[in-house]
């Protein structure tokens, strides 16, 4: 099998929104290769953490789900993926900030890349 190069960003064109409800840590359905998450703005308290699932049916157990804040204005916000499985994977929003809360609704880019664990790209 050849290797594939490109030049420039990959775009997808299915790619879907949603906004969570209810809390931080309330999970959200999203059912597309990539897109954009609008988080509840719930004070996230300075130092704290909270995670919420993100079910999603492009999701694989071997995927590599990939997030980055679009937007932000309050605290010191992070977000990483700190779990996946099959059907959903896992945000976790960290406030790095030592004393201001983050009162923002923040948002969330994200994008699904799968590939397979047997293929050896030879």
């Amino acid at each position: 099998m050849g290797r594939s190069t490109f030049d420039g960003p990959i775009r997808v064109r299915r790619g879907a929104a949603v906004t969570q409800a209810t809390s931080r840590a309330t999970g959200v359905t999203i059912n597309a290769p990539a897109g954009q998450i609008t988080m509840n703005s719930a004070s996230l308290a300075a130092a704290a953490e909270a995670s919420f699932v993100v079910t999603n049916s492009f999701v694989t157990a071997t995927s590599v789900p990939v997030v980055a804040l679009a937007t932000t204005a309050t605290g010191t916000p992070q977000v990483f993926v700190s779990a996946v499985a099959a059907g959903s994977f896992t945000i976790t929003i960290a406030n790095l900030h030592a004393s201001t809360a983050d009162t923002t609704a923040d948002v969330i880019n994200f994008i699904v890349f799968n590939g397979s664990s047997t293929d050896t790209g030879s």
